[in-house]
């Protein structure tokens, strides 16, 4: 699991659907963008409107009206970017000393979000109508009034287009994680299943033998059979799970012996142990009988969790692993003691390790939390239903 895949929300998500800004991304993005308004709108208003008499407050207002009109370029950029041209052509009129290109510095602040968000035929139209006050950018400026204009405008559209570009690469990136991953977990499931039906064919073929001279062998033999055969329909409705239309064209699996399981988590925390990583590792309840979906899900699990401790977590030289076992349910929980990067937290779209974690806790219908703790330190915690899976 990646650790760079911690990382806030992101500000320019609000247009596909499947990403949602959070509020702490928006307020950034708001802070942000009103400090870089007052910074040179505001200084240019102040030096501009010295001894102008009513012009300097009035100007001075039409600031303040676009900074409080950038906290909702996030949900409805169109509007925002109406109200902060026009208070910007406002301020120009008032204030002919201060630069066209300066004066709707909100405008095209709310055109990059615009363009990073909105549909691309409005970003367009919405680049054409910034344009039309070029003239006046001219008639001010000359020549080199109106190239300052120009060129503001298209770098905050192209801006705009970049980080569209940007988050639809990431997004391309996390589908086909998903899909290599559903088709990882596919295979393991199937090799279970394969095994199962092997173990059932070798008790059908002893109960068929000692059936007439022994058969309380056979009748145990038949148990066992009734039994890994409910097992093998459980593996075999979360290997279909993982197949659902949406995952694209299946890939032909390969038999492998049966993967690991949380009975081989001492040998994990070894191996970890001899990279000079402490690893307390406590078991409560018993694993044992456990569906084999979900005992490769838990393994899984603790193993990414390690992997990120080991490759991500600065300074980390501590990791406490606690697999609970509560009839209904696993639950699994990894927490290291490093540092997490500044501005940086968990989210669900990026990152391989942390894909293929949800991916496996989706598949048996469980639930996953990942993130930094308030005093420091990373947890992975997980929850297995067994009850699904069986």
């Amino acid at each position: 699991m990646d650790r760079s895949s911690r990382q806030p929300d992101d500000a320019f998500a609000a247009d596909s659907g499947d990403e949602v800004p959070s509020r702490a991304a928006v307020r950034a993005l708001w802070w942000g963008s009103a400090g870089l308004v007052l910074a040179v709108l505001g200084t240019s208003v102040l030096v501009a409107g010295a001894g102008r008499g009513w012009r300097l407050p009035v100007a001075a207002a039409l600031v303040v009206v676009q900074v409080c009109a950038l906290r909702w370029q996030t949900r409805v950029p169109v509007a925002v970017l109406v109200v902060n041209a026009a208070a910007g052509l406002a301020v120009w009129a008032l204030l002919p000393a201060v630069s066209l290109t300066g004066a709707l510095l909100a405008a095209q602040l709310t055109l990059c979000v615009l363009s990073a968000t909105g549909p691309r035929r409005v970003s367009l139209r919405a680049l054409a109508a910034m344009c039309l006050p070029a003239p006046l950018a001219f008639g001010s400026g000359g020549p080199a009034g109106l190239t300052a204009y120009l060129l503001a405008v298209g770098l905050a559209w192209t801006a705009g287009q970049w980080r569209r570009a940007q988050r639809a690469r990431a997004r391309a990136e996390t589908l086909r994680a998903v899909a290599e991953e559903r088709a990882r977990i596919a295979r393991e499931v199937h090799d279970v299943v394969a095994h199962t039906l092997a173990v059932m064919v070798v008790q059908a073929a002893a109960a068929d033998d000692v059936f007439t001279e022994r058969p309380d062998q056979a009748r145990q033999a038949l148990r066992s059979i009734e039994d890994g055969a409910r097992s093998a329909l459980g593996e075999l409705r979360l290997l279909l799970r993982a197949f659902r239309p949406d995952t694209g064209e299946d890939g032909a699996a390969v038999l492998r012996e049966p993967g690991p399981s949380l009975a081989r988590l001492d040998e994990l925390a070894d191996a970890v142990r001899a990279t000079g990583m402490t690893v307390h590792l406590h078991r409560d309840g018993g694993t044992d009988g456990l569906p084999a979906a979900v005992d490769l899900a838990a393994y899984r699990i603790v193993q990414e969790a390690l992997t990120n401790t080991l490759r991500h977590a600065a300074g980390a030289d501590e990791v406490r692993v606690r697999v609970t076992a509560e009839g209904e349910c696993v639950r699994v929980t990894v927490v290291d003691n490093g540092r997490t990067p500044q501005g940086r937290s968990a989210s669900a779209g990026a990152g391989r390790g942390l894909v293929g974690m949800r991916e496996r806790v989706r598949l048996v219908g469980g639930s996953l939390r990942a993130g930094p703790l308030p005093a420091g330190g990373f947890e992975v915690a997980a929850r297995l239903p067994v009850e699904r899976a069986s």
